[in-house]
């Protein structure tokens, strides 16, 4: 299979782990190879309420055997799912846009926001992961180097408070000033402001969450110089972080555009750009919009289902409570291994810093033997961070407490196993 893949699929895919899996079955929490050996899914947000849950496929199997077109015919789904959705929102953010994937989502959400600005200049968080299009992947900074950007783009510190620049007394106030300074650099450029972009709990930095008051901060410093705020929340999105629905929540502010995708149809192509009216006033003005599969019957049925089980089995309060449970486990492994430099998140979004010694050097080889040596014991995971030495956890919405405690005794095994004395 490799050797086809190379064949077929060329040299720029990537795979995970040192011996390759090949995954043919998922159920719940797991996932299961070619030899039927289960693995615990503790990284992939995509089947955001569980692998193959049977509520979605049962919801995807009779809307395809009914109808699948697009938006440009009226169909009830994609009314019905907007609307649900956007009780989930502030009332100002009060339309929403469809498409397939997160890139998409960000990709209107930019063009929206040059359109209402007039401006061009985007700023983006160091080490930021968007999407995959041109234009988008030019803002997710963790895959380009500054000489590969164009002159509109500027980046901004991620405010880590473990390792960053500032505590987490003055963090939020001070790294929203390097909105400022970005704002500065593009003025010198000649370069109106059309947006600032963040995913909320700055998942591609580590994890590090923005410090309290950081996100309201920086909204009002990019409203006031003429731009808008852009929340992403494909990632922290629908719950997944316990205390809210939304990342942004954290804060008590509303954004001008919220961009969410791949969890909202359990794995089904379906993606959302959610706007002000009169942001998407104005652009109608100039343009219309159309996505062929954007919004379709099927993706708007699974949609609809990941709604229904979010909801009808309470998984924003497990994701918060066996979340919690989750973290506290490792909190009380760290107090044993100083490999583990950092543990933070909140609910089923964690990560885990690895560092070599007292001054919080990255302890990058450990962090990679340990995602491979789990892979191993039937628990998969993988790293993130500037230097790759930080461990992400986004285990499916059902994940319940006993998975917790199987993720638990094997982590103490493994990290152990590669501790420094």
């Amino acid at each position: 299979m490799l050797e086809r893949r190379k064949r077929f699929l060329g040299p720029a895919y990537r795979l995970f782990y040192d011996r390759p899996l090949n995954i043919v079955r998922g159920d719940g929490v797991w996932l299961f190879d070619n030899d039927n050996k289960r693995y615990l899914d503790m990284y992939n947000n995509v089947a955001h309420v569980g692998h193959c849950h049977p509520h979605v496929v049962e919801a995807i199997r009779k809307q395809v055997g009914i109808l699948n077109t697009h938006t440009r015919y009226l169909h009830s789904n994609v009314l019905n799912y907007a609307e649900r959705l956007l009780d989930k929102m502030p009332d100002e953010l009060d339309v929403t846009m469809f498409s397939c994937t997160g890139t998409e989502a960000n990709e209107l959400a930019l063009r929206i926001a040059r359109t209402y600005t007039e401006g061009t200049g985007i700023i983006v968080t160091e080490d930021a992961y968007h999407g995959n299009s041109e234009a988008i992947a030019e803002i997710s900074t963790e895959d380009n180097e500054p000489e590969d950007r164009s002159e509109y783009v500027v980046t901004v510190p991620a405010p880590d408070t473990y390792r960053g620049l500032y505590s987490n007394k003055d963090a939020a106030e001070k790294y929203a000033e390097h909105i400022k300074s970005a704002l500065q650099k593009l003025k010198q450029r000649n370069i109106k402001v059309a947006a600032f972009i963040i995913d909320t709990i700055i998942s591609s930095s580590g994890v590090v969450g923005p410090p309290p008051g950081y996100l309201r901060k920086a909204a009002e410093i990019v409203r006031e110089a003429g731009g808008l705020f852009i929340a992403d929340e494909v990632q922290p999105g629908f719950g997944r972080i316990g205390k809210t629905f939304w990342g942004y929540e954290s804060d008590d502010f509303v954004p001008d555009i919220v961009t969410m995708g791949k969890p909202m149809g359990n794995g089904h192509p379906i993606a959302a750009t959610v706007i002000q009216r009169p942001l998407v006033e104005k652009f109608s003005n100039k343009t219309g919009y159309f996505n062929t599969f954007g919004g379709n019957p099927v993706s708007c049925a699974a949609a609809m289902a990941v709604m229904d089980v979010i909801e009808m089995e309470d998984l924003q309060k497990n994701a918060l409570e066996v979340g919690a449970f989750l973290k506290e486990g490792i909190k009380s492994i760290a107090l044993k291994f100083p490999l583990i430099g950092d543990v933070r998140g909140s609910g089923f979004f964690l990560a885990i810093e690895m560092v070599e010694d007292s001054k919080k050097n990255p302890a990058t080889k450990a962090a990679y033997k340990i995602v491979q040596e789990l892979k191993e014991r039937g628990i998969l995971t993988n790293t993130i961070g500037p230097d790759e030495n930080i461990l992400k956890l986004r285990p499916p919405m059902v994940f319940t407490k006993e998975n917790a405690n199987f993720f638990l005794d094997q982590l103490e095994i493994v990290v152990k196993k590669f501790s420094y004395n």
